[in-house]
C-alpha cells in the first residue's frame, strides 16, 4: 500500500511553470510592482484609467508579455524605453474563454522596464459589483466593491492573474467627492472624503487579494490596530459584534508569530456580497449576514484573520492546491475560537463543519473529494467546496492529535515563517514535513499522510469530533417526536450551534405538521440569524412546508451570499410546483446579486 501511494505521489508531482487558469507567461517575465490610477464612473459603471507594471524579465530572448484580461477595453499600451521615453506598443487579444477571459499579448522591441496600459472596465465585469443607491444599506449613495478571487482580478485590471506570482502595489482612486474609497492596503492617507485617494501595499501579495470598495463609508476604531469601515446603518452594530477582534489577534500572534500586515480592519459590505468574507490583507471584506447580535457567527472573523498567516502570507500556487489556503485557515480559525470562546464552542463548530463536509462528500464526484483536485479546463470557482476547507483542517488536526501541540504548534509557526510571502504547493509542503516533522513512523507513518493527501474521501485515520451537547439535543429530539410534547426540548440553554444541529436532523425525521408545531413555538421562519434561517428553509422546502415560503422569498430578495442563496434555489428548482415561482422571484432578485451569485443561480435555473 505504501509503495503504491508513493508512486501516486510521484505521478502527481509537477513543476510550477504555468497555471492552467492563467494565460500569462510569468515564467518568462513577471511584474513584481503595480501602479493603478483609476477613476470610478458610477453612471457608466466603469473604472477607467491606467495600470503601470514594473517588469522583471527572466529569459534573455523574451520580447512578449502575456497578461490575463476579461471584458476589458484597451485604449493604448505604452512601454518605457531604456532612455526613459514612453513609446506605443502593439497589442492583441487571444481567443475568448467563458471562464478565463482572454490573453492580452503585448509586443516589445526590447526588454523595457515598465509598461503602461490605458483601459476601461465593462459594466458586467465579473470582479466588480455596482450598486445603485437603492441597493445600498443606507439607500442614500451608490456603492461599488471588487471580488477578485479566484480569477476575477483580470476583469478590472490587466495583469498576470495567478497566485503563483506575487506583487506589491500603489494606487490612486478618484471617486465622487461624497464617497470614500478603501482598499486592501494601507488606508492611512485617506482620512477625509475628498474624492481623491491614495493607497500603498508594501508587502508582496497574489493578485486575487487586490481589493477596492467605494461607498458612503464611515470608520470606527475597535483598538489601536483594528477598526470597522461601514455604512452608518451597520457601523455601531459591527463594532459591538466584532469587539473581540483584538483578542483574536493576540491569540493568533502568540501561536503563529507576529502579525505581518500592520493594521487589521473590517469592511462591512452590502448584503449582496457573495461570500461570508474575503481575506484582503489589512482590510477583510465582511458580509452583514454575520452580524447576528449575539456574536454567534464571529468564527468568520477568526477565519478571515487566520488568513493573515495561511493564504495571505503563505499562498497556494494554483487553485488545485486550495487546501493549503483554506484547510490551514480553518485549522487556525478553530484554534483562535477555542482560546477566545472556549473548547466547547470550538468542538461544536468542528462537528458542524464535519456534517457540512459529509453532505458535500455525498454529492461530489470522487475525484473532487481529493485534497489536491485538478481543475484544468474548469472554472476554478468550483474548487470552493467543503473539501479543501474541512478535509484540509481535519488532516492538520490529525497531525496535531498524533504529535501533540507542544510539537505541532512550533512546526506550524516555523512553516509560516519559513515560507512567508511565498507560493506553496503540496509536494513542497510534504518535503518540508518529512524534513521537520515526520521523524518517527510510530507516531505518524508516511502512508497515513499520503492517504490524507492523495486519496478520495476521508482517511481511515479520521476520528469524528463528538459533543455531548449534541447528543443531548438528539435525545430531546427523539423524545419530542415520540411524545409530541415540546417541553421535551430544553431550548433555553441552546446556542446557535445547538439549533443548527437540531434543524439539521429534522429533514430525515419529521413531517410538515411537526414543522408547523416547531415554527409556531420558536418562530424559525422569522429567524434573524441567516445561518438558522437558511437551515430551516432547506428543511421547509424538503418537507413542502408552505407557511415558510413568504419568509424564504423575502430572504432571497435581501441576501446575496452564495452559501445561502444557491442551495435554496437548487431546492426550489427540484420541485415542479416551485420552479416557475423560483424563476419569477429570481428575475426580481437578480439585479441585486453579485455577478458570481448570478452566474451560479443561472446554472441552477438553466437560464442563459
Amino acid at each position: 500500500m505504501r509503495v503504491v501511494m508513493l508512486l501516486l505521489v510521484l505521478c502527481c508531482a509537477r513543476v510550477q511553470a504555468a497555471d492552467p487558469h492563467s494565460f500569462s507567461n510569468f515564467a518568462f517575465v513577471s511584474h513584481p510592482e503595480l501602479t493603478l490610477d483609476l477613476t470610478a464612473d458610477f453612471d457608466k459603471q466603469q473604472l477607467h484609467g491606467f495600470v503601470e507594471l514594473k517588469l522583471d524579465w527572466h529569459h534573455p530572448d523574451t520580447r512578449q508579455l502575456v497578461l490575463d484580461s476579461r471584458d476589458l477595453s484597451i485604449e493604448k499600451v505604452l512601454g518605457q524605453s531604456a532612455e526613459g521615453r514612453w513609446v506605443t506598443l502593439s497589442h492583441s487579444f487571444g481567443e475568448k474563454s467563458s471562464t478565463h477571459g482572454q490573453a492580452l499579448r503585448i509586443e516589445f522591441p526590447a526588454q523595457f522596464a515598465k509598461v503602461r496600459i490605458y483601459y476601461h472596465t465593462s459594466p458586467q465585469a465579473s470582479g466588480l459589483q455596482w450598486l445603485s443607491k437603492e441597493q445600498s444599506s443606507e439607500k442614500q449613495q451608490p456603492f461599488m466593491y471588487s471580488q477578485s478571487q479566484s480569477v476575477h482580478a483580470r476583469s478590472w485590471i490587466p495583469l498576470q492573474d495567478t497566485p503563483a506570482v506575487r506583487l506589491n502595489y500603489q494606487a490612486r482612486i478618484r471617486t465622487p467627492k461624497e464617497l470614500l474609497a478603501v482598499m486592501g492596503a494601507d488606508n492611512s492617507a485617506n482620512s477625509d472624503k475628498d474624492g481623491d485617494y491614495f493607497f500603498r501595499m508594501p508587502q508582496a501579495i497574489p493578485t486575487y487579494l487586490i481589493a477596492l470598495a467605494i461607498g458612503d463609508l464611515e470608520f470606527k476604531a475597535m483598538s489601536d490596530r483594528t477598526g470597522v469601515y461601514a455604512e452608518k446603518a451597520w457601523l455601531d452594530k459591527a463594532v459591538a459584534e466584532f469587539s473581540d477582534t483584538e483578542q483574536m489577534m493576540q491569540v493568533a500572534t502568540a501561536l503563529y508569530g507576529d502579525y505581518p500586515w500592520g493594521r487589521y480592519d473590517l469592511l462591512i459590505l452590502p448584503a449582496s456580497f457573495p461570500f461570508g468574507g474575503m481575506e484582503n490583507p489589512r482590510l477583510s471584506f465582511i458580509t452583514p449576514t454575520v452580524i447576528a447580535g449575539d456574536k454567534s457567527l464571529v468564527s468568520l472573523i477568526a477565519h478571515e484573520l487566520a488568513h493573515s498567516w495561511s493564504g495571505n502570507l503563505v499562498t497556494n500556487d494554483s487553485w488545485h492546491e486550495l487546501w493549503l489556503n483554506e484547510g490551514f485557515t480553518n485549522y487556525v480559525e478553530n484554534r483562535i475560537m477555542e482560546q477566545v470562546f472556549g473548547p466547547e464552542r470550538a468542538l461544536l463548530e468542528r462537528q458542524l463543519s464535519v456534517q457540512d463536509l459529509e453532505n458535500d462528500l455525498l454529492q461530489l464526484d470522487a475525484k473532487d473529494t481529493l485534497l489536491i483536485t485538478d481543475y484544468t479546463g474548469r472554472d476554478p470557482d468550483e474548487a470552493f467546496t467543503q473539501v479543501p476547507y474541512i478535509k484540509g483542517m481535519l488532516f492538520l488536526q490529525f497531525l496535531e492529535q498524533r504529535f501533540g501541540r507542544t510539537v505541532f504548534d512550533p512546526f506550524l509557526k516555523n512553516y509560516f515563517q519559513t515560507f512567508a510571502f511565498q507560493s506553496m504547493n503540496t509536494e513542497k509542503f510534504l518535503r518540508y514535513m518529512r524534513k521537520t516533522l515526520l521523524n518517527d513512523p510510530d507516531i505518524v507513518s508516511m502512508g497515513e499522510v499520503l492517504e490524507w493527501l492523495y486519496q478520495p474521501g476521508l482517511a481511515s485515520t479520521f476520528v469524528a469530533p463528538a459533543s455531548d451537547a449534541f447528543k443531548q439535543v438528539d435525545q430531546q429530539l427523539a423524545l419530542w417526536q415520540k411524545t409530541g410534547n415540546l417541553t421535551e426540548l430544553q431550548t433555553n440553554s441552546w446556542s446557535i450551534h445547538h439549533w443548527l444541529h437540531f434543524i439539521g436532523q429534522l429533514a430525515a425525521t419529521v413531517d410538515s405538521a411537526q414543522l408547523k408545531q416547531l415554527d409556531e413555538a420558536f418562530h424559525l421562519s422569522q429567524s434573524q440569524n441567516a445561518e438558522v434561517a437558511t437551515a430551516w428553509f432547506k428543511v421547509a422546502l424538503a418537507k413542502n412546508y408552505q407557511p415558510a415560503l413568504p419568509a424564504l422569498e423575502q430572504f432571497l430578495m435581501q441576501v446575496g451570499r452564495r452559501k445561502f442563496v444557491v442551495p435554496l434555489y437548487q431546492l426550489l428548482s427540484q420541485k415542479p410546483e416551485h420552479l416557475e415561482r423560483a424563476k419569477h422571484l429570481y428575475q426580481k432578485a437578480r439585479p441585486g446579486y453579485h455577478p458570481l451569485t448570478q452566474s451560479a443561480v443561472d446554472k441552477v435555473l438553466k437560464i442563459n
